[in-house]
């Protein structure tokens, strides 16, 4: 394909566009978390005390606070009921460890409330797993032995991974709304602290939008390479 071969082809620069873009992300992300794991708030409540508070104003008590191994590996799991914090979070009263707990709380007030975006997200892991773990193996399968329905079948099953990215990108963003929210509401932050879990939190999102775009990216590789298997037939 285009004269040498699809595996040296010009729409790796899409592949390299896309980590590009994940790395700057990460990069923030981290660069961000460092600055502000650095701060302790005003009101000395570590990620834990925050959490539990924050589900205490919400009305839930049905939702375990728990430490988890590693680093950034915060999240909330409906299955359990568990907002999980590492061990960068649990422990620590900086405005990164509070403003990360929150997010997670926000997470559990989503699935309380039934937020639909959420449930919607949580439908679709079975179809985006098999999607994305099947695609690839079908589409390049099909390239190679010029199988047109295995190249359509690859495409439409990585779509499925893109559309979980998709609906992940709005719940990120309102859990993040929800605990900025609640972090001033319940009086864990004051104004200008907010501002810098804001930052963390924003930081935060933005390797949720590079996964989008890195996601849309590789879409849009595989129709091309698609569109010029067809050219070659």
């Amino acid at each position: 394909m285009y004269g040498y071969g699809f595996y040296y082809d010009r729409t790796y620069i899409l592949l390299i566009i896309g980590m590009l873009l994940s790395v700057a992300a990460s990069a923030k992300l981290k660069s961000t978390f460092a600055k502000y794991r650095g701060v302790r708030s005003a009101s000395g409540l570590t990620g834990e005390q925050a959490a539990r508070r924050i589900l205490q104003a919400a009305g839930i008590t049905d939702v375990q606070v728990r430490a988890v191994s590693g680093s950034l590996t915060d999240h909330y799991d409906p299955r359990t009921k568990t907002v999980n914090l590492s061990q960068d979070i649990f422990g620590h009263s900086s405005l990164a460890a509070v403003g990360v707990a929150a997010h997670e709380c926000g997470h559990a007030i989503q699935h309380a409330i039934h937020y639909a975006p959420l449930e919607i997200r949580s439908a679709i892991v079975p179809l985006a797993n098999f999607g994305s773990t099947l695609s690839w193996p079908l589409f390049f399968l099909g390239l190679i032995m010029s199988i047109r329905p295995l190249i359509t079948a690859g495409i439409i099953l990585f779509s499925l991974a893109v559309l979980f990215q998709l609906v992940t990108l709005p719940v990120e963003i309102n859990a993040s709304s929800r605990a900025l929210r609640m972090l001033e509401t319940t009086g864990i932050l004051g104004r200008e602290e907010n501002s810098g879990a804001r930052k963390v939190l924003t930081a935060a999102a933005l390797t949720y939008v590079a996964a989008l775009a890195s996601s849309i990216l590789q879409l849009l590789r595989l129709i091309i390479l698609a569109g010029g298997r067809r050219n070659d037939d």
